[in-house]
């Protein structure tokens, strides 16, 4: 019998566990403030869904055995657009939805063997939402739902932003194959690509410029009206940061505009964006979300002008940042009750009830112990933030 987890995967001790419910009630609450309503799509969907629209690569899709092309969700986007557009589809717009859950991520382990990555995640989606007044309503919650979380600044948070419509204004001048791979060499900063492309000396110069391109938004968005002029998505985007900056501000989010940022999944068509948290060696990804229309108009083609956007936070991710559950175990009261031998366990029992109809979590010891120094210890050997010592 096998003792270790499959590759990729990994056992949660109590502590995580409750640490992520703890994540997941913070979210859930900031989500309800704003008019989300909680869906729970499935873990197993049909692969042409999982793609969607060829946005996901097969290879990153768990698929599983059965009589049709069924897999697990790598994510929750393309199974809550589906359903917007199906049992939803007579819902008004705008439609709100949330939902948290574990999703599926398949890699190629060093050896090359597959390695597959269970993650909780929970977000939301907002359907029906036009450009930029979506935008603004979720640009407006990340902020909101990642105040909730009580990030530090050691964690160093950076909103990254990016654009579709950028990079079509950067590639305008490519077609065909030459486009892609142009693209290719954007996304993956790959110098040395653009250089064994043989570009123009003058095209390739302004590869580069917007290579390099990268950082305070306002400095960002005028060198590109210097390069392309005035252009929608630039007034759209100085529109949206200046509302964006003070929230950002306050919750102590440093943001960053990045023309050639693409995210691994290629579902997004519009503004796209990740939040960056420095972990315990290296930055660490902890939610990231867009708009997809496209994705959206694949399942609703009745309606004439389809559209969504989301974001999705990784718990699991939330949770490993440096000094994470100690804030999370400061906001939770766990109570010890510990009695020595001059009273009893019944006494005990009956001094739990009362924080139990308080609804304090409070746990007892099933034994005397001989102190109040033996009964503090022990509280904090089980991670209690309250002792109660019960003696005569």
């Amino acid at each position: 019998m096998a003792l270790q987890p499959a590759t990729g995967a990994r056992d949660l001790n109590p502590q995580q566990v409750e640490h992520n419910h703890w994540l997941r009630e913070r979210l859930a609450s900031v989500y309800r403030l704003w008019g989300y309503e909680e869906v729970s799509p499935p873990r197993v969907e049909r692969i042409d869904t999982l793609k969607a629209g060829g946005g996901i690569a097969s290879q990153e899709i768990v698929r599983l055995v059965a009589d049709e092309p069924l897999g697990l969700r790598p994510e929750m986007t393309a199974s809550i657009a589906r359903a917007a557009s199906t049992r939803l589809s007579q819902r008004t717009r705008p439609l709100r939805l949330w939902a948290s859950g574990t999703v599926f991520e398949s890699r190629q382990a060093d050896e090359g063997r597959q390695c597959i990555e269970e993650k909780l995640h929970s977000g939301v989606e907002l359907f029906g939402a036009p450009s930029p007044h979506g935008e603004l309503e979720l640009l407006s919650l990340l902020m909101a739902a990642t105040e909730s979380l009580g990030l530090k600044p050691r964690h160093q948070a950076r909103l990254l932003v990016g654009h579709a419509a950028l990079m079509d204004l950067i590639l305008s001048p490519f077609k065909g194959e030459e486009r892609n791979q142009v693209k290719t060499a954007l996304t993956e900063l790959d110098r040395l690509e653009l250089e064994r492309l043989g570009l123009e000396p003058q095209a390739h110069e302004r590869l580069l410029r917007q290579l390099d391109l990268r950082g305070e938004p306002s400095m960002v968005l005028e060198e590109e009206r210097r390069c392309f002029g005035p252009q929608p998505v630039l007034k759209d985007l100085e529109r949206m940061f200046k509302h964006l900056s003070p929230l950002a501000q306050r919750g102590g989010i440093d943001l960053q505009l990045d023309p050639s940022f693409q995210p691994h999944y290629g579902l997004y068509d519009g503004l796209v964006f990740q939040l960056v948290c420095q972990g315990h060696s290296a930055p660490v990804v902890i939610a990231r979300g867009g708009r997809y229309d496209t994705l959206v108009a694949r399942f609703d083609s009745a309606r004439k002008k389809a559209s969504g956007l989301g974001f999705s936070f990784c718990l699991d991710d939330v949770r490993d940042l440096p000094g994470a559950a100690q804030a999370a175990r400061q906001s939770l009261t766990q109570v010890l009750i510990a009695y020595s031998d001059t009273t009893s366990l019944e006494d005990a029992l009956e001094v739990q009830r009362g924080l139990h109809r308080e609804g304090v979590t409070a746990e007892v010891m099933l034994g005397p112990l001989v102190s109040r120094e033996a009964a503090e210890q022990v509280c904090q050997e089980r991670c209690c933030s309250e002792l109660r010592w019960l003696t005569h």
